[in-house]
C-alpha cells in the first residue's frame, strides 16, 4: 500500500500542499476552518506529517535534548514531567539521556556528543557536571545550553536554580530557633554549585548565630552514603540534636534509618532537615520538613531561556535564582 503523501490531503481536502504544510507547523498562521478540514482528511487517510524531512527544510528539529545525571532521585521524574509539558506546549518534544551521576567527564561529554548528532535545537542539563572543553564545543556548535539545579560560574550559559545559599541559611535559622545546639550537616557534592551553596548558605547563618557547624559529612547526592554518614554521627559519642540533609533524596532514607533501623524518635532525639519537597516528603510516614524548590517556577525560567536562545536569539548567559521555601512537618522541632 502506497504511503499517503500531503499532496494527497491536498487533493482530497481542496487545498493547496503549502496549506497542508502549514496547518502542521507549529505557530503557522493557518485559519481555524481550513486546520479542520485538512486535520479530518489527514486523519480520514491515516496521514502523519514527516517531522524529520521538515527539518531538513527549516533547520529545525523542535527536539530539545535533556541530560539528566541522577533518575534515582525523585526530585528529577517530577522536573521531566514539568519539562516535558512545557515544551510539549510550544511544538517540541524532549530527547533524554541519562549520564549517571553527572559528574564523570567522559561519559557526560559521550551522551551531550551523541544529543548533538540528532541535531537538537537546544540542550538542558539537569545536575549535570559541564567541562570547559564542551562549553566551548556546544557554543562552537551555536547550541543553546540551559543548566538546570545548577550553575556554572564564568561559563556563559543560562542557568536555572533556586536560591540555594538563601534555603540553606533558613534551616539554620529554622533549627537554632527550634532550641537546637548541636546541628550537623550531611552534604551533596561541593564540587557542584547546589551542594556547595546550601552548605555554605547553611554554615555561614549558624556562625551569625554564633553557632558552629557539629559535625559534616559529604553525601554526594548518594542515599546509601547518607545513610551511612547519619548512622556514624549518631553512634558518635556527641550526637547531633539535628541534622540538615542537601536533599531529599538522602533525607526521606536518613529519615527511615533513624527511626526503623535505629530505633531513635524523631524529632524527639534528633531534627531531620531536607531539600527539594518531592512528593513523598508529604507523605505521613516521612513528614519531612524541607525546603520546597518551586519545579513549575524553575521549569518556566528554563523553558523561556532556551526557547528565548533558540526563536530569537537571545544572548546566553541569563542566571536566575527562584525564591525557595521552608515547608515545616513532623521530622523537625518546631520553634
Amino acid at each position: 500500500m502506497a504511503k499517503v503523501t500531503a499532496t494527497d490531503v491536498a487533493r482530497r481536502a481542496g487545498v493547496s500542499q503549502s496549506a497542508v504544510s502549514r496547518v502542521f507547523t507549529p505557530g503557522a498562521s493557518v485559519s481555524e476552518a481550513m486546520a479542520r478540514r485538512v486535520r479530518e482528511v489527514a486523519e480520514e487517510l491515516g496521514y502523519r506529517p514527516n517531522v524529520l524531512a521538515r527539518s531538513l527544510i527549516t533547520g529545525r528539529t523542535r527536539i530539545v535534548g535533556l541530560v539528566v545525571g541522577y533518575l534515582e532521585n525523585p526530585f528529577y521524574p517530577e522536573v521531566l514531567e514539568a519539562l516535558s509539558a512545557s515544551l510539549e506546549a510550544l511544538g517540541y518534544h524532549i530527547l533524554v539521556f541519562h549520564a549517571a551521576g553527572g559528574e564523570g567527564e567522559e561519559d557526560v561529554e559521550r551522551v551531550v556528543g551523541e544529543l548533538m548528532d540528532y541535531q537538537v535545537d537546544g540542550l538542558v542539563t539537569a545536575s549535570v557536571h559541564l567541562s570547559d572543553r564542551l562549553v566551548a564545543r556546544c557554543q562552537a556548535a551555536g547550541l543553546p545550553v540551559v543548566l538546570f539545579n545548577r550553575g556554572l560560574p564564568g561559563s556563559g550559559l543560562s542557568s536555572v536554580t533556586s536560591a540555594n545559599r538563601a534555603g540553606g541559611a533558613a534551616v539554620a535559622e529554622f533549627l537554632v530557633g527550634g532550641g537546637h545546639r548541636r546541628i550537623a550537616h550531611i552534604g551533596g557534592l561541593q564540587t557542584a554549585s547546589t551542594g556547595r551553596d546550601r552548605w555554605e548558605g547553611f554554615r555561614d547563618a549558624l556562625r551569625a548565630a554564633g553557632q558552629e557547624v557539629h559535625a559534616m559529612a559529604e553525601g554526594c547526592f548518594d542515599r546509601a552514603r547518607a545513610i551511612a554518614a547519619a548512622r556514624e554521627m549518631m553512634e558518635a559519642p556527641s550526637p547531633p540534636d539535628a541534622i540538615f540533609v542537601a536533599n531529599d533524596h538522602m533525607a526521606l532514607g536518613v529519615l527511615d534509618e533513624l527511626r526503623h533501623g535505629m530505633a531513635m524518635d524523631v524529632p524527639g532525639e534528633v531534627s531531620i532537615v531536607g531539600y527539594d519537597d518531592v512528593p513523598a516528603a508529604a507523605w505521613k510516614a516521612f513528614g519531612l520538613t524541607t525546603i520546597r524548590q518551586p519545579v513549575d517556577r524553575m521549569v518556566a525560567a528554563a523553558v523561556d531561556m532556551l526557547v528565548g536562545e533558540i526563536e530569537q536569539g537571545v544572548p546566553s548567559g541569563r542566571v536566575e535564582e527562584v525564591p525557595a521555601e521552608l515547608v515545616v512537618r513532623t521530622s523537625a522541632r518546631v520553634p
